[in-house]
C-alpha cells in the first residue's frame, strides 16, 4: 500500500465528529473512496460515499462496512469533556474507545477482508503531566485518567498487527479549528475583556492546525513506511500563556491577560482539571522526519487562516 491516493477506499469511525469530518471532506477531494459507520446510518450516498451501522454493545457491525476497504481510521469516542467524570462516564469513555476497536478487530479476524492499515486517533495525554520536558514518541505513558484511556487504546491497535496489519497509532494534540475544537473555549472570556491562563506552572500546550491532523493522517495512509505512534502536533508547542497572548493578536482583541490559580480550576472541575493542567511538549520531529511538511507549522500561521 504504497500509495492509495486515487484508488482506495477507507473506512472512517466517528466520521461525524470535527475531525472525521474534515478528513471525509479532505480524501473524497483526492479521489478516495469513504465508508463512513456509526450508531445510525446516514440517508446521504454517492458513488464514493457510504454509510453503515454498527452496535457496540451488542457487538453487532455490518460486513459491507468492509468491502474493498484497505484502510480503516479509527476516530470514534465519547467526547472526554463533554460531561463531568463520573465512574459511569468514565467507563463510557474508555469502553466507546478499547469496545469499538476491538469489535473492528474481531471482524477482520475473521479473513474476510482486504484491510492493510488500521489508524487510531489518540491524544498526547497518553504521556500524562510533562512539565516543560522534551516529549518524544518513546517516552513511556504517564499517569491519570486520560494516560489510561490512550494507552488502552494504543493497545487495541496494537493487537491489529497480530494480523499483519500496520498499525498507526496518533497522539493528537490541541486542535486549531474554524468550526469548533479548543479554540472557540480558549477564547470564550475574551468578549468580556478577560483572557484566563494558568499560573504557577511551566504548562506547556502542543497544538495543531486541524488540516495538519489531517494531512498526517493522509500522509500515513499514502506511505506504507509509517508505522507505529506519532505525536500529532506543532513544531513548536507554546507556553499557555504565550497561546493566549497570540489568540488576542489574531483576534484583535483587547482583552486583558489574567493568572488563574491552579487550584482554582482543580477545585471547579476535580479530576478533569487534568485535561487543562497537564502540560506536553511533544516533539513533532518524528512525522517531520517521515517526510510530512506542515501547512501551518508556526501558530500565527494557523491563526491567521482561523481567525481570517
Amino acid at each position: 500500500m504504497k500509495n492509495l491516493h486515487g484508488m482506495g477506499k477507507v473506512l472512517i469511525t466517528g466520521a461525524s465528529g470535527l475531525l472525521g469530518t474534515r478528513l471525509t471532506e479532505l480524501l473524497l477531494g483526492r479521489g478516495y473512496r469513504i465508508n463512513v459507520i456509526s450508531r445510525f446510518k446516514s440517508s446521504s450516498s454517492a458513488a464514493n460515499y457510504q454509510s453503515f451501522c454498527w452496535n457496540i454493545e451488542k457487538g453487532e457491525i455490518d460486513s459491507g462496512a468492509f468491502e474493498g476497504v484497505s484502510a480503516v481510521v479509527h476516530l470514534a469516542g465519547a467526547g472526554v469533556a463533554e460531561s463531568r467524570w463520573s465512574d459511569k462516564r468514565k467507563k463510557e469513555i474508555m469502553d466507546s474507545r478499547v469496545k469499538s476497536a476491538k469489535l473492528i478487530f474481531d471482524f477482520i479476524k475473521s479473513g474476510n477482508h482486504e484491510v492493510k492499515t488500521f489508524m487510531s486517533a489518540g491524544g498526547v495525554g497518553y504521556y500524562g503531566d510533562c512539565g516543560d520536558e522534551p516529549v518524544s514518541e518513546d517516552r513511556k505513558p504517564g499517569r491519570g485518567f486520560l494516560a489510561e484511556v490512550c494507552k488502552r487504546w494504543e493497545a487495541s491497535a496494537l493487537k491489529f498487527c497480530q494480523l499483519d496489519i500496520r498499525a498507526v497509532r496518533c497522539r493528537i494534540g490541541i486542535v486549531l479549528s474554524k468550526n469548533g475544537g479548543a479554540l472557540p473555549e480558549l477564547a470564550r472570556t475574551l468578549p468580556l475583556g478577560i483572557a484566563p491562563y494558568f499560573s504557577g506552572q511551566n504548562l506547556f500546550y502542543s497544538w495543531i492546525h486541524i488540516d495538519d491532523v489531517c494531512g498526517i493522517m493522509i500522509h500515513a495512509l499514502e506511505n506504507e513506511n509509517i508505522n507505529g505512534a506519532f505525536n500529532l502536533t506543532a513544531p513548536q508547542p507554546l507556553l499557555m500563556k504565550d497561546l493566549m497572548r497570540e489568540i488576542l493578536q489574531a483576534k484583535g482583541s483587547r482583552a486583558l491577560l489574567v493568572p488563574v490559580p491552579p487550584v482554582a480550576i482543580k477545585l471547579a472541575m476535580g479530576e478533569m482539571s487534568e485535561m487543562l493542567l497537564f502540560g506536553q511538549r511533544c516533539s513533532a520531529e518524528k512525522i517531520r522526519n517521515a517526510g510530512y511538511k506542515f501547512k501551518y507549522g508556526e501558530i500565527k500561521e494557523a491563526l491567521k487562516n482561523i481567525c481570517g
